[in-house]
């Protein structure tokens, strides 16, 4: 029988090779899912947004209101643009604090949306969505008491997480609020 050697840098370099092809064999659908996330992934984020921005609103809640938008994000709800968490803060702290009715949470409106569409491109997104705000204070509020809006966001994901760089709202209910476009508002 005769004695084969291998030279030792050829040695290694077939054992780095190998390691390099099992790594590389193991990793690339957990790096790749790490990297991009699906649409259906991505939809449901931006909708969890949506909803908590909402929640926030009905409950008062300065502090989470603005943690749905990006440090500079505008918020533009028809009096004009409000640009910045603090400036968002200050005027969602300024509106009136709704009082606690008898066994009810306190809170003088609900509010959902509905109908949304969202495209996404990467890290930045843009949807479209109607809303609609129920008075809950008022006692036998009639279901004609309800304000309907259409709102146009831009969105960023930031870390991960998504978030409101411009969330544009039009009321109906208020002739110099109401969308003016004329043409469909999702695309």
């Amino acid at each position: 029988m005769k004695n084969l050697s291998v030279p030792l840098p050829l040695a290694a370099a077939a054992v780095l090779i190998t390691g390099l092809i099992v790594s590389m064999a193991s990793k690339p659908a957990n790096v790749l899912a790490q990297a991009r996330s699906s649409y259906a992934e991505d939809r449901a984020a931006i909708e969890d947004l949506q909803a908590r921005y909402l929640f926030a609103l009905d409950f008062h809640d300065p502090d989470l209101y603005v943690s749905t938008f990006t440090e500079d994000g505008v918020l533009d709800y028809g009096s004009g643009e409000v640009k910045g968490r603090q400036a968002i803060k200050t005027v969602i702290a300024g509106m009136p604090n709704p009082k606690q009715v008898a066994g009810k949470r306190a809170g003088a409106a609900r509010h959902s949306i509905s109908n949304i569409v969202i495209r996404v491109d990467g890290n930045k997104a843009s949807g479209r969505s109607y809303g609609s705000t129920t008075p809950t204070t008022i006692p036998n509020a009639a279901a004609s008491s309800m304000v309907s809006d259409t709102t146009k966001d831009e969105l960023v994901k930031v870390n991960g997480t998504w978030l409101f760089t411009k969330r544009k709202i039009y009321n109906e209910g208020r002739d110099e609020w109401a969308y003016k476009g004329g043409k469909n508002p999702a695309w």
